[in-house]
């Protein structure tokens, strides 16, 4: 755990946030709650006043009067949570509109839900959007707090609060779904019974990198159909939960065409799974699973850090050819990646790379091995890379 001094980590997003800022008059900063959006903010516009809409004075006055209290914030400002004041949307339009400074107001919401609907209806033109993801490996190598095993990182997970304070990261998680997951559950979905939304979430992690089947996850919840699919937009909503699609072409194969499920964090799975300490993640049975969840991630980051729409997708046919990320980064290149948790690289592992790399004609395919080890080897199957060296795949998206 970090020691007793606690400097800001700097984020890979602010680049891209301050050109956002410097074309349009309003960024829009969305994730999870506890991902840093208010502290980029505040490291991004120091001068600007801030507003939290999780403050009910705050929030009334937004509500009961916003021409008044955008008038307080004629020069632009923070605004925090914004989704928690939706009537204030139509208002900025006209602010913003009267007067087309670039970069005057940064709004943060943790909910996709409100606020694609009011920006969609409001904002257009007028907003840029950026997701702003709990931190990745790099940005914790940078400032040598990076956890030093695989099954550290595994348990402990990227939320920013486990990283910048001497907090337990079960602990720290234990709170985060008391506080967070299940209050922002009830305010939009009005569930009244929490423990059954517990378990779907505990079967979804149980279900990370596989293909999702909703029938048989809400089967095994006791719920309907219909309500696990409410329940999984709430968590996509909310940057909990996210979907891989599946890549195919018109290629003459049976491509599978379900998506898998990953959590935008490990530790956050691995919390939901039972995992209260780093020496449960080795023998633990979903450990290959925790594992390629957080590589997910980290090719999600490396997408949405620097402003991209995220471009993640795996392939496998029905016959199970599979490669577990494809990324495309150029017309008819495709970055490949085969995820093991293994720490001794075995010929079998290139298995998949090695059969699409021959299907795939009309595609460059740059193939690459993510392990649990520590080797780095550049094979001509593919290049293979440790765990904890990511930088020569990931900046591919620079």
């Amino acid at each position: 755990m970090p020691g007793s001094s606690y400097p800001t980590i700097p984020r890979t997003a602010a680049a891209a946030a301050r050109k956002r800022l410097a074309g349009f008059p309003i960024l829009t900063i969305t994730g999870p709650r506890q991902s840093g959006k208010t502290t980029l903010s505040r490291l991004l516009a120091p001068n600007l006043p801030y507003f939290s809409l999780e403050d009910p004075d705050t929030r009334f006055l937004a509500t009961e009067d916003p021409r008044a209290f955008l008038r307080q914030v004629a020069d632009g400002a923070i605004l925090d949570e914004v989704q928690r004041a939706p009537e204030l949307f139509s208002y900025l339009q006209g602010v913003v509109d009267a007067d087309r400074r670039m970069g005057r107001f940064i709004l943060t919401g943790s909910s996709q839900f409100e606020l694609i609907e009011s920006i969609t209806q409001s904002l257009a033109g007028r907003v840029s959007m950026l997701t702003l993801l709990p931190f990745s490996l790099a940005e914790l190598q940078a400032v040598g707090r990076a956890p030093t095993s695989v099954d550290t990182l595994l348990h402990a997970g990227f939320f920013p609060p486990i990283h910048d304070r001497p907090v337990e990261p079960t602990l720290w998680l234990q709170d985060y779904i008391s506080t967070y997951l299940e209050r922002d559950v009830r305010q939009i979905l009005n569930i009244q019974d929490l423990a059954t939304f517990q378990r779907f979430v505990q079967l979804c992690a149980g279900r990370i990198g596989q293909l999702l089947n909703i029938t048989s996850l809400a089967a095994d919840t006791g719920i309907t159909r219909i309500t696990a699919e409410s329940w999984l937009s709430v968590l996509q909503a909310s940057h909990l939960a996210f979907l891989v699609r599946p890549w195919f072409s018109n290629l003459n194969k049976r491509f599978i065409k379900t998506p898998k499920l990953y959590f935008c964090d490990p530790g956050l799975a691995a919390w939901f799974l039972g995992v209260r300490d780093p020496s449960h993640i080795s023998a633990h049975p979903q450990r290959g699973a925790l594992f390629e969840n957080w590589v997910m991630t980290e090719l999600l980051k490396a997408q949405t850090n620097r402003g991209l729409k995220p471009s993640l997708h795996f392939l496998r046919d029905k016959e199970g050819h599979e490669i577990d990320a494809l990324i495309q980064t150029a017309p008819d290149v495709f970055q490949a990646v085969e995820i093991k948790s293994g720490e001794t690289i075995a010929s079998d592992f290139f298995t998949g790379l090695t059969y699409w790399r021959s299907k795939l004609t009309q595609q460059t395919l740059a193939p690459w091995l993510i392990h649990g080890g520590t080797a780095r080897q550049d094979r001509e199957k593919a290049t293979v890379l440790p765990w904890n060296d990511l930088a020569p795949l990931l900046n591919q998206f620079a």
